[in-house]
């Protein structure tokens, strides 16, 4: 997922679909509404939320195959990030983020910039399963990139992908730390947050890292 939004105007994003908010807790507590990250969103949210639960959706998989020429990348050379695959094997580890009051209205309308509008992604309802209690899921809004947006990259050989995320940066940074922040995240969930296509792209920039520093130097994080 992207990042931060410009602060010029932007044109109106696609509707969010209806997701039912869940009840109060007490009476009064105002409605929550659960929000989904599985790329930028798992450390850097940008929005204000009461919780936030590590945890994961079944039916997806994590794939580097939406463009970005903005945040991680440029028109002339678009960086790689991350979207949803439908995969009835897949499992996607990441963070929820509970929303309440005030809090959605703001939080729909900062991501649907930062991920609708300047990302091209569309938003879907997901099921959520928290780490710490995986037999209590939740509904949450997860925005994915589908074929359809401008900005889709598609599937791509692992060296490939990994070629085009150590030659990109844009506004927010280059795209390997992208790339090295989603591994520690995934690394710090423990070993049954297995992605695979993760760890082969961490490994294709491990075997091509020589011939971008050739002298050693160490690439600059923005």
């Amino acid at each position: 997922m992207k990042e931060e939004p410009p602060t010029q105007r932007t044109p109106p994003a696609s509707p969010t679909p209806s997701l039912s908010l869940q009840p109060p807790r007490e009476d009064s507590d105002p409605p929550a509404l659960w929000i989904f990250g599985y790329g930028s969103l798992v450390w850097r949210p940008d929005f204000a939320y009461s919780n936030s639960r590590v945890g994961f959706v079944r039916g997806y998989s994590r794939r580097f195959w939406q463009g970005d020429t903005f945040h991680r990348g440029s028109d002339k050379m678009p960086g790689r990030v991350v979207t949803l695959l439908e995969d009835h094997e897949g499992c996607t580890w990441g963070v929820a983020y509970e929303v309440r009051g005030e809090q959605i209205s703001e939080a729909l309308k900062y991501l649907d910039v930062r991920e609708a509008v300047l990302g091209g992604y569309d938003t879907k309802v997901v099921t959520f399963y928290p780490q710490d209690a995986p037999d209590q899921p939740l509904r949450a809004l997860a925005y994915v990139a589908t074929p359809q947006n401008p900005g889709y990259l598609g599937p791509a050989p692992e060296e490939d992908i990994a070629t085009q995320i150590l030659a990109c940066s844009g506004r927010s940074g280059h795209n390997l730390e992208y790339l090295l922040r989603l591994a520690d995240f995934i690394r710090l969930c423990g070993p049954q947050a297995q992605d695979e296509h993760l760890a082969a792209i961490v490994d294709a920039v491990g075997a091509l890292l020589p011939c971008f520093c050739p002298s050693g130097q160490t690439l600059a994080m923005a």
